[in-house]
């Protein structure tokens, strides 16, 4: 009896660790930055804690494991767009992909706390980016980045210079990637923010988003329409964040080099 639990246990294990035992793997990673509505807030449900053995990312040790949620592990996190993004990526990519997911992003952080590197919620942002980078590099091929962030610069001082410190961040994400063409994927933020005028202070920074996207031709964006919130009135709930998943792999799977899908 002893014998067939080693036996059982040995073989789980083999099973659960290709990413670290076959090189030959075909590994598709892709790194998500930003800020809470990134890292995540919704409620997890059963549902996003069944893993799929083609979908990977990282633990805070900086192992590869079975993707589950809550992927994001710097904060009291919850659930992301992550698993949802790499499901239906899987639906388009050939059956020899496997999708590998970095968790980068941390609540609260504005733009100017990434540019400076600067350490935030015992998170050094840049240099862990940088860090989780290399580490994506020695595992697969970088295809992407999910970006979510502004909440933390829909103000008054902030929004004017925005635009060009977003284009200044992606110039250092790209370079470090040592792709100047990786696409860069910016959710909107959430359009339910209260009162008036914080909401206009969101639309000022989702024209920005969108007008980032338009003038490069490896940024995109997506929409936050109709997503509604946990009810706080600035983290998408449970439901938005699997919708925002599946927009993120739609405009991010039409990236892919000779895309038939």
């Amino acid at each position: 009896m002893l014998s067939s639990c080693n036996v059982s246990k040995n073989t789980l294990q083999e099973e659960q660790g290709p990413l670290e035992k076959n090189p030959a793997q075909t590994v598709w990673i892709y790194l998500m930055a930003g800020q809470s509505n990134m890292a995540g807030r919704g409620a997890i449900e059963a549902q996003d804690t069944i893993s799929n053995p083609r979908i990977w990312s990282i633990d805070g040790q900086d192992n590869w494991v079975l993707a589950k949620e809550p992927l994001h592990f710097y904060e009291n996190s919850g659930l992301d767009c992550g698993l949802s993004f790499a499901q239906e990526m899987l639906k388009h990519v050939p059956d020899s992909v496997t999708i590998g997911l970095v968790p980068c992003a941390v609540g609260g952080s504005s733009i100017y706390q990434w540019l400076e590197d600067s350490e935030h919620r015992g998170v050094k942002l840049l240099s862990n980016f940088k860090q989780k980078v290399e580490l994506a590099k020695a595992r697969g091929e970088i295809k992407g980045i999910l970006w979510h962030q502004g909440e933390g610069n829909a103000n008054e001082k902030d929004i004017p210079v925005y635009n060009k410190a977003v284009n200044s961040l992606f110039e250092i994400f790209r370079a470090e990637v040592g792709d100047a063409d990786l696409p860069i994927v910016m959710g909107e933020l959430g359009r339910f923010a209260q009162p008036e005028e914080k909401a206009l202070r969101f639309q000022a920074i989702n024209q920005i988003i969108r007008y980032v996207a338009e003038n490069d031709k490896n940024t995109y964006w997506i929409s936050s329409k109709g997503l509604n919130h946990k009810g706080d009135n600035s983290h998408f709930n449970a439901a938005a964040q699997r919708i925002l998943g599946k927009r993120y792999a739609k405009v991010m799977r039409s990236t892919i080099k000779n895309n038939n899908n």
